[in-house]
């Protein structure tokens, strides 16, 4: 009679996992696009120091935080797949820095064979929807659902610092005009670990990023959707010295910003954030239902 009920408990469990609850809005209006952009390695604490001319732009008529918590130790892979499926590691099951399957059996795998992530629920609820992801760390494929992806390319960090990816990605939104969009780099987490995370190098590749950034949100003005776009700056964790994996408020504590359509100005984000907002965040601006097996909560006071 135990086994029954066990079983049966499983089995309402995972009918509940299928489910969908409503997103907490309706979307932001107007909003028709979300770009992200992903700085892996990103410290928080070095935001202010940092010459970076267009995100504090961005801060100043934008929404933001800089300390957005990461799960520690601060492992890359488990993080990212955080932001992306809109729960922690306990549920996703993506544990080890270099996490390229689940270290443990996730909780829930949809029918592409992978927890959802944002693109999975996107797809499945407007299977019109274009999107694309693009990133240096070739990890980052992993966990994005790429079954759900229209397009998505690696592009291994080298001599252009990261120019060959902006490019490619500004030329295809330019072309496609993609609704939800990641250009994920592996800046400045490999000066960070090489360099230290307070040294010239850490610091000039972040101003060389904001060029980046730049360029990335001049390409939505040139497709013509820059005033249907939210932009999201994301991190996965941040750094101390040259170390990684420790547990130390340097390393926890990464920016999140917001900018763009029905975005409030310069508004400094009160409430504590966590790296499995994200997800359910970008489902809130787009309109679409949150899987019930996310944990994460959208971050809905930053827009009008």
């Amino acid at each position: 009679m135990k086994r029954i009920v066990r079983l049966l408990s499983i089995v309402v469990a995972a009918m509940g996992c299928m489910c969908v609850s409503c997103s907490d809005g309706a979307g932001v209006r107007g909003v028709e696009h979300v770009v992200v952009i992903g700085l892996d390695g990103f410290a928080g604490n070095t935001v202010e120091t940092a010459e970076m001319p267009t995100l504090k732009a961005m801060m100043a008529e934008g929404a933001w935080t800089l300390q957005a918590r990461s799960i520690l130790p601060s492992s890359s892979a488990c993080n990212w797949a955080s932001m992306f499926m809109g729960v922690g590691p306990e549920m996703h099951g993506y544990n080890t820095w270099g996490s390229s399957k689940p270290d443990f059996p996730s909780i829930y795998l949809g029918e592409h064979g992978i927890f959802p992530t944002i693109f999975t629920i996107l797809k499945e609820q407007h299977p019109e929807a274009k999107t694309m992801a693009m990133y240096e760390w070739h990890v980052q494929a992993c966990l994005i659902d790429s079954m759900a992806v229209d397009h998505y390319r690696y592009i291994p960090v080298g001599d252009s610092h990261s120019a060959d990816l902006t490019n490619a990605y500004a030329d295809y939104i330019k072309a496609e005009k993609p609704h939800l969009s990641m250009a994920l780099y592996d800046t400045p987490d490999y000066e960070g670990h090489h360099y230290g995370w307070g040294s010239d190098i850490y610091y000039s590749r972040l101003t060389e990023m904001d060029a980046h950034i730049a360029t990335i949100i001049e390409a939505t003005k040139e497709a013509g959707i820059y005033d249907k776009t939210i932009f999201m700056i994301v991190a996965d964790h941040g750094g101390i010295d040259m170390g990684h994996g420790r547990t130390s408020m340097a390393e926890m504590e990464a920016p999140l910003v917001f900018f763009g359509k029905g975005v409030k100005k310069g508004h400094k984000i009160a409430a504590p954030v966590v790296r499995y907002d994200t997800a359910p965040t970008i489902a809130y601006i787009l309109g679409l239902q949150t899987p019930s097996v996310w944990r994460g909560r959208a971050i809905t006071e930053v827009f009008e």
